[in-house]
């Protein structure tokens, strides 16, 4: 039995419900209260989910739990099988996870100050939208994000989801709104929100 450590509504956990909802693999959740990380804690040294334990191995950090799931369970592949697009794969996951989420973690972060600087805001918002044209761009002539279903998309829908669907009922996380209000997802980029609408019709582990 795999068991993941979970914070309900976490962008994070979603790609993990994704991943393992479309190979079939069965997953024990294990709900924490994000006000209280101390099973987290205890199980991996660190605060942050998903966390992955199964036969005492332990593994976090999102990308990597999307990786351990792949290595064991093959089919179907996240990742492309020929190396040049596999490389173009892990190139797009690891821009998006270091480079897309600094200005909505920034922006979250700012507002959070007694005084936040607007103008602070204003730019890394703007750059948020700016993004917009990308993802769209790569949707031209195909459903998803690389061609085929796979990593890319289902690192980026649990964030950008929130440009189509707003807030869920209960979920009051600041970061969340952030990627409401910085996501106008409509009619300039409509393959982007028809994407976002056809990676939400996948199952969830």
């Amino acid at each position: 039995m795999i068991s993941v450590y979970r914070i309900p509504l976490s962008t994070n956990v979603e790609r993990v419900a994704i991943a393992a909802g479309l190979k079939g693999v069965e997953i024990d959740w294990v709900d924490v209260d994000p006000a209280d990380r101390s099973p987290i804690r205890a199980v991996s040294g660190q605060d942050l989910v998903p966390v992955l334990v199964s036969d005492g191995e332990i593994v976090f950090d999102s990308p990597r739990v999307l990786a351990w799931l792949e290595e064991r369970h093959p089919e179907p592949a996240l990742w492309p099988r020929d190396p040049a697009r596999r490389a173009e794969a892990d190139v797009f996951v690891e821009w998006f996870n270091r480079v897309w989420k600094g200005p909505p973690n920034e922006i979250a972060a700012e507002l959070e100050k007694p005084a936040p600087d607007g103008a602070v805001v204003e730019e890394l918002g703007a750059r948020m939208v700016a993004w917009l044209d990308l993802f769209d761009g790569l949707l031209a002539g195909r459903d998803f994000l690389l061609g085929e279903l796979g990593v890319a998309d289902i690192v980026a829908f649990p964030f950008l989801k929130y440009g189509v669907f707003g807030l869920p009922e209960g979920d009051d996380e600041l970061f969340h709104k952030v990627l409401v209000d910085w996501l106008p997802i409509g009619e300039s980029h409509a393959r982007l929100g028809a994407w976002v609408e056809r990676v939400d019709a996948l199952p969830r582990a």
